[in-house]
């Protein structure tokens, strides 16, 4: 199973937000950032924080993807 987040990236572009002032607002450190980037799974209650950060759902900002056989 793979993850993709180009949702929330494309989420901060129009909301006129920086990785960095998500990072903050969200209270999500460095590393976990950098799972983002590498569209790595992370955590639940991290993806929440998020979501509540934003006011979106989790559909929103993350998408499933299937890994080719």
């Amino acid at each position: 199973m793979a993850v993709q987040y180009n949702k929330l990236w494309k989420l901060l572009v129009d909301k006129k937000m920086s990785k960095a002032d998500l990072r903050k607002q969200a209270e999500i450190s460095s590393n976990t950032m950098t799972k983002l980037r590498r569209d790595e799974m992370v955590a639940l209650p991290i993806l929440d924080r998020i979501c509540d950060t934003l006011d979106v759902d989790y559909g929103d900002i993350v998408e499933h993807v299937k890994k080719a056989e």
